[in-house]
């Protein structure tokens, strides 16, 4: 089934030429079937490599899904222009009153700040605290994680001595999960941070579960046992070339940056990277969709 976007979202033709199958607005409303309502708040700052890099996956799914991007309104991004986050993003103001069948909470690079310091922390803790009256499960991923955890859960976030960079090798804490039906027993993970949550801090809280850890990159997937919150530390959205064009970036500004880890064939930067985390990311999206949305929502928001 296909997943629904704006007539002329960039990021729809660029699915398209993938074979991906994108159904546009004017399509779907001629058909009798109630998608399921995605919430997409996007942090990141390349905003049009976010979504396809999340549309890819949600398309995977058999169920019809409409999207919808939301942006903060309290803070103006120097990467996105405002014609374009005015025509394709909403902001909070025009959904605090519907109900959302799920949400995406996507990471942001400001890991290293407090999260008080930052200047649209009230605005995303309002959002964050709709979310529990108001979806029926959100996804939050990387910086999205820490912060959903330090706002709902009081987890603390700490900062690394160096950057956690590369592509990690994950196994499953429970062998029977819903949301990891289908994944090998290891499996890997790219991830790009410079702050961690720690075990010790998840296990002191009775709501959540730790679903799945590496030993070299730390607790992964955290999900509150009925499943209403997930929080996700890694990038299994990621694309191939992600890590390699950060880690180019920051040689380029004279960062001291080590070689992302198990990225590169040989660890040889001048290698092209080994992608071996596809179907994973693959399964953790379509298993959030099926079985904490579309399995947990009713039919009438």
């Amino acid at each position: 089934m296909p997943i629904k976007v704006p007539d002329n979202l960039p990021a729809g033709e660029i699915l398209s030429k993938e074979n991906i199958f994108v159904m546009k607005e004017s399509r779907a409303f001629h058909q009798d079937i109630r998608p399921l309502q995605i919430v997409l708040l996007n942090l990141m700052p390349k905003k049009q490599e976010t979504e396809v890099q999340l549309l890819r996956l949600l398309s995977n799914s058999p169920l019809q899904v409409d999207v919808n991007f939301l942006r903060i309104e309290s803070h103006i991004p120097k990467n996105t222009s405002m014609d374009y986050l005015s025509t394709f993003y909403k902001v909070f103001d025009d959904i605090k009153d519907k109900k959302i069948d799920g949400m995406i909470i996507t990471g942001a690079p400001i890991e290293q700040l407090e999260y008080e310091e930052i200047t649209y922390w009230d605005e995303l803790t309002e959002i964050f605290e709709w979310t529990k009256s108001n979806v029926t499960s959100t996804l939050h991923i990387c910086w999205g994680a820490q912060a959903g955890l330090y706002y709902h859960y009081k987890v603390p976030k700490y900062n690394l001595k160096k950057k956690m960079f590369g592509v990690f090798e994950h196994t499953k804490v429970y062998k029977h999960y819903d949301l990891l039906r289908g994944f090998d027993d290891v499996f890997y993970v790219p991830h790009s941070r410079h702050s961690e949550i720690r075990k010790e801090d998840i296990e002191k809280i009775d709501e959540l579960e730790i679903l799945s850890e590496s030993k070299e990159s730390g607790v992964y997937i955290v999900a509150s046992k009925n499943g209403k919150q997930i929080f996700v530390t890694g990038h299994s959205e990621y694309d191939s070339n992600i890590l390699k064009n950060e880690y180019l970036r920051d040689k380029s500004k004279g960062i001291d940056i080590e070689v992302p880890k198990n990225y590169f064939k040989d660890d040889e930067p001048n290698n092209e990277p080994i992608v071996k985390w596809k179907s994973h990311s693959s399964l953790l999206f379509n298993n959030w969709l099926n079985y904490y949305v579309y399995q947990m929502t009713p039919y009438e928001l």
